[in-house]
Order: C-alpha cells, then sequence, then structure tokens
C-alpha cells in the first residue's frame, strides 16, 4: 500500500482534552505490523483515560487512545511471515514482553514488565499509542485474521468477546444445563449472557436497571431478565432455583452493592466471577467463601489468546454482537461519539469511531 508519511489521529493534550490533529505515521519495527485502522469501539475504560489517564500513563501531547479495533495490514516489517499487506486483523491491545515468568505461562495481560517498552511490553491505548488514528503499529503476537464475513465493525467487540472468554476459562467454563446469572447489562454483561448461551448454560439470568438494556439482553437469548428496581433478585434467583441458588454470578456492574449480593445469589460450591472494574471498596462475608467451598476468579482482559477463540464463533453467526452497535462516528467527530456513549444518547452500547 501507498504509505503517507502523516496521517489524523485523536491525540490527548490534556487530561480532557482530545484532538484530533496530524501525525507522523507510526515507524514499525521488528515483529511488527501497520495496521490501517477501520473501526474502533469505544470501550468503558477510553473516557477514564481521557479524563485522567492510566496508572501513571500516558504522555500527554503525544498520546493515541483506543484499543478495541479492526483493520486491514498495511505494511509488514521484514521478518514478518506471518501477515501479508491486505490481510483483515482484529487486535488484541495486550502484548506481554514475553520473558517475565507470567508470559512465559501465557498470562501475558498481567505481565511483570508492564510498561516497559524497552523490554517488549506493549498496552495499546493504554500505556501504548492506541487506535483512535489512521494508522497504528502493531505487534503480530497482537493479530489474529478475520475472514470476510465478520464486518470490521463487529470485528471491533471481539476484543470484549476475548475478555468475556478469558472470564469463563477463570471460573471453569459453563457446564452443560447450568443456570448463570449475569448481573449489569452493560456491554459485557450482555456479552457474557450471551456468550453463556453458547456455552451450553441451560438458563441464563440477566439483571439490571435499565429496560432498554434487559431487551437487548433478551433479544440476544437471555432466558429471564430481572429488573433490579421493581424486583428483589436475591429473592427471585432464590425462587426461581428452588432456594439452592445459582451455579454461577458473572458479576458485570462494577459496583459494590451488587458484587456483594453476588454471595448471596449464588449455590454451595458454585462459582463467582467478579468481571467489573470496582473503583469503591466492597464489604463481603468472606466466611460465606470457605464455609460455601466457593470458586472466585477475576479475569483480566483477553488473555490466553481468546480472542481468537471468539472469532469462528463470530464467523459463523453463533456469536451475533450486531445489536449491541448502537451508533459511528468518523474520527473527526470522535468527541460527540465520547459524549453518545457517556451520556447513553439515543441509547448508546456500543459507539464505533471510524478512522
Amino acid at each position: 500500500m501507498n504509505i503517507p508519511e502523516t496521517m489524523k489521529a485523536a491525540v490527548l493534550f490534556d487530561f480532557g482534552d482530545l484532538r484530533v490533529t496530524e501525525v507522523p505515521v507510526p515507524p514499525i519495527g521488528y515483529g511488527e505490523v501497520l495496521v490501517k485502522v477501520n473501526s474502533v469501539a469505544i470501550c468503558g475504560s477510553d473516557p477514564a483515560i481521557v479524563a485522567k489517564g492510566w496508572k501513571g500513563y500516558p504522555k500527554l501531547g503525544e498520546f493515541i487512545p483506543g484499543h478495541e479495533f479492526t483493520g486491514v495490514v498495511a505494511a509488514t516489517a521484514p521478518d514478518v511471515i506471518e501477515f501479508r499487506v491486505g490481510d483483515r486483523v482484529a487486535v488484541e491491545p495486550h502484548k506481554g514482553c514475553m520473558r517475565c515468568e507470567n508470559c512465559l505461562r501465557g498470562y501475558y495481560t498481567t505481565c511483570l514488565n508492564y510498561g516497559n517498552y524497552e523490554l517488549g511490553h506493549r498496552h495499546y491505548g493504554f500505556s501504548t499509542d492506541g487506535a483512535y488514528a489512521e494508522y497504528a503499529a502493531c505487534h503480530i503476537n497482537t493479530l489474529h485474521n478475520i475472514p470476510e464475513s465478520i464486518a470490521f465493525e463487529e470485528g471491533a467487540l471481539l476484543t470484549g468477546a476475548g475478555t468475556v472468554l478469558y472470564g469463563y476459562e477463570r471460573i471453569g467454563w459453563v457446564g452443560a444445563g447450568e443456570t448463570v446469572v449475569v448481573t449489569g447489562p452493560g456491554a459485557i454483561g450482555l456479552m457474557s449472557a450471551h456468550i453463556a448461551k453458547i456455552l451450553g448454560a441451560g438458563r441464563v439470568i440477566l439483571t439490571g436497571t435499565r429496560e432498554e438494556r434487559l431487551a437487548v439482553g433478551r433479544e440476544l437469548g437471555v432466558d429471564i431478565t430481572i429488573n433490579v428496581r421493581e424486583t428483589d433478585p436475591v429473592k427471585k434467583i432464590m425462587e426461581l432455583t428452588g432456594g439452592i441458588g445459582a451455579d454461577m454470578i458473572v458479576e458485570c456492574t462494577g459496583q459494590p452493592g451488587p458484587a456483594a449480593e453476588a454471595l448471596n445469589m449464588v449455590r454451595k460450591n458454585g462459582r463467582i466471577s467478579y468481571n467489573g472494574i470496582y473503583h469503591e471498596p466492597v464489604t463481603m462475608g468472606l466466611d460465606k467463601i470457605v464455609q460455601w467451598n466457593l470458586t472466585i476468579t477475576g479475569p483480566k482482559a483477553e488473555g490466553k489468546l481468546n480472542l481468537a477463540r471468539a472469532i469462528p464463533l463470530m464467523a459463523d453467526g453463533r456469536m451475533n454482537f450486531k445489536p449491541l452497535i448502537t451508533h459511528t462516528f468518523p474520527l473527526e467527530e470522535i468527541n460527540q461519539a465520547f459524549d453518545t456513549f457517556t451520556g447513553r444518547i439515543g441509547g448508546a452500547i456500543k459507539v464505533i469511531v471510524k478512522p
């Protein structure tokens, strides 16, 4: 492809000050390709990064956020044989250093050299430049080929799907016929409910406060929805399970109340996957974890190559996230896209930015 010297990109000049400007196209090093970005999905972490950064990152005035994206390979480094110019790809944001103990065990999303660029760590859109730009430099370890049957826009949601699948891998997957409760019908909650059905859950129960989101859950195959403004979710779930409790709780609200309530919804010897990001302390009775022999996990992103697992499910139509995509904006209107996402304008769930 004919690669220009400069490109349009959304640069974080200061916290809360995201501007589209002209910057150099990033160079690529060994093991990297240049991706011509097609679609970027706004993630719930993006507004927080724009507002206050991420754990000491980024460099203001230079940093480009965005991490859920798809595109086409535009150029490859001389040593790259795994991908060719023209390949359609989805990109996962985590690339470990591949030399620390965690990375060698496959836990690259919790790399012990996080943020150390010289040692090879990359976290696109968090500690390393991301995808709200016309081009992005990406290591081959983060790339996955996607077929023509996956539209670029829906493919941008594969990062979320990989995160959900990793959550299920960490908790022991879904047993055939099990009752799974998903709390919180945000994007990850809706994906979790949909994927639980794909994995063989006998009954999926989705709880939340917004009826329009619960309706999307039903469209995605949820069996029972509970509006917690109208019904006590703990009482209802215990009623539905004959007083035993659900086999698995997937907590996606990131809120202290539902996080604590999960312990009161689960059965003895059950499992709880905490998938939210918790900014406030959560108070819960830890003795129940011991006495009820519970398994509790916290998955980190799309680890163990679970984004790759999601691709065939989306490619053949079993996994359908089209109902989640509510808005699309060009890069020049990225701030309006963020306002739409954070304000839930027009029922916004997943908002796509098109560089």
